[in-house]
């Protein structure tokens, strides 16, 4: 089984409601590359952007017993290299930088259909319809210039609550998620200003083939809007309104690894966010059992 580690909002997360023996740990260290009109910061809205993120991400996930359910806690911390040039209100700009992005702290649970199993008793365990339901929590701890548009850090705190499903049938699955982030101002943008910027919601849905010994494709595709932004109280018409598709492939190397490839890119932009995407993951789990 391969275990999703979420990075924004403009992300693609497959089965992150699948249900995991409890008492399991995983570290995962992927790697991702980005091109075109990408940020780290999904609230920037850029003119002519051309810039190049490569992103490192480490991770440590452990599944839980919360009441009876399902649930799993993860830990992410990103490290980025950016580079490249955009108009910011009609004034050319360059940027080269690299450091952490923001890191964070998501708590999932189950809610329906994902009974919280020691592995013994995930032998026996089949999906039919699951519910679930998490919260994601930003931390303001990355790389952050008052002097620059673009960041790897937000300088800010951000709120995600979601709730998802999953449907199964034999090998086929559809998952479905929505969301919604909400953030703190930045009190601190280009020297002093006040940065604000309204929730941003979001919705994505998966269709998942699983095959043999733990590998599994999907498509999936993603659609967010709102999160107009607002500095020293004018606001701007950035609204978002964008959507994304994409594809995952997972592969186990072993009993205890396995790898993952996914790739995306824009479908629509209404502002800013027209980028393709592309990266690899590996995934180490051990635990009780294993």
């Amino acid at each position: 089984m391969w275990l999703n580690v979420p990075a924004s909002a403009q992300d693609l997360e497959p089965r992150s409601y699948v249900n995991l023996p409890t008492g399991i740990n995983f570290v995962i260290v992927g790697y991702g590359h980005s091109a075109g009109g990408a940020t780290t910061d999904a609230s920037v809205s850029l003119e002519d952007a051309d810039l190049s993120i490569d992103t490192t991400v480490l991770a440590y996930v452990r599944s839980l017993d919360l009441w009876g359910r399902s649930a799993k806690v993860d830990v992410i911390a990103p490290y980025s290299w950016l580079d490249g040039s955009a108009r910011v209100d009609g004034v050319p700009r360059q940027r080269t930088v690299d450091g952490f992005d923001d890191p964070s702290l998501r708590l999932a649970i189950n809610l329906l259909g994902a009974p919280a199993l020691t592995l013994r008793e995930f032998a026996a365990y089949e999906q039919d319809f699951v519910v679930g339901a998490s919260l994601k929590i930003t931390a303001p701890l990355g790389q952050y210039d008052a002097d620059q548009v673009v960041n790897l850090g937000t300088h800010r705190w951000s709120i995600k609550p979601e709730i998802g499903m999953s449907k199964r049938w034999g090998n086929w699955s559809l998952d479905l998620a929505g969301a919604v982030a909400l953030y703190t101002d930045n009190n601190d943008y280009l020297n002093g200003r006040t940065f604000e910027q309204e929730p941003l919601y979001s919705l994505q849905t998966h269709l998942i083939r699983t095959f043999g010994r733990g590998s599994w494709a999907a498509l999936d595709a993603t659609w967010y809007t709102g999160g107009r932004t607002t500095i020293d109280g004018r606001a701007k018409d950035d609204r978002k309104e964008n959507s994304r598709a994409g594809i995952t492939v997972a592969l186990p190397i072993n009993a205890r690894q396995s790898i993952k490839f996914y790739a995306a890119t824009g479908v629509y932009e209404r502002t800013g966010a027209d980028f393709d995407t592309a990266g690899v993951a590996w995934q180490y789990r051990w635990g009780t059992g294993l």
